[in-house]
């Protein structure tokens, strides 16, 4: 079972109803939210020396890595400490997840290779639920023929 897959399942717990994917993003919408959208996380990644790394998730080259400490350094403990508890996880997990999963997401929410800042990005991480968790986990649309 792949990282994603743990935190679902551990968010699943926390919400009966099965809810772990919305849960997931609405966890991924706090954190732009609070970093002041994506160009507030490109500002805060550029602060913390891998502003390379987020201008590389915008831009339409190859993703460039991020490690889950550097994650941790970029967003502070207390950032990443909150996104655990709300996660059901060990703060070494949900920075994990950060790094693998960030990069991916901002992309996805650039597909023209910029940040557009009239874009609603709450509602373009909703929209995207569906294509994101198959992404993720490398699977194919439920009742796709592969």
């Amino acid at each position: 079972m792949g990282l994603l897959d743990s935190i679902i399942g551990a968010m699943g717990k926390q919400d009966p109803a099965g809810g772990g994917a919305n849960q997931l993003v609405g966890v991924l919408g706090g954190l732009l939210q609070q970093s002041g959208g994506l160009q507030g996380l490109m500002n805060k990644f550029a602060q913390g020396g891998q502003g390379n790394a987020f201008t590389s998730w915008v831009g339409m080259d190859e993703n460039q890595p991020i490690s889950a400490d550097q994650i941790q350094k970029v967003l502070g403990s207390p950032q990443v400490n909150a996104l655990a508890a709300k996660m059901g996880i060990d703060q070494a997990q949900a920075s994990q997840f950060l790094a693998e999963y960030l990069p991916k997401v901002v992309d996805k929410l650039t597909p023209a290779g910029k940040i557009d800042p009239t874009t609603d990005h709450q509602q373009g991480l909703a929209d995207m639920v569906p294509s994101l968790l198959r992404s993720f986990a490398g699977k194919p649309p439920a009742g796709t023929a592969t």
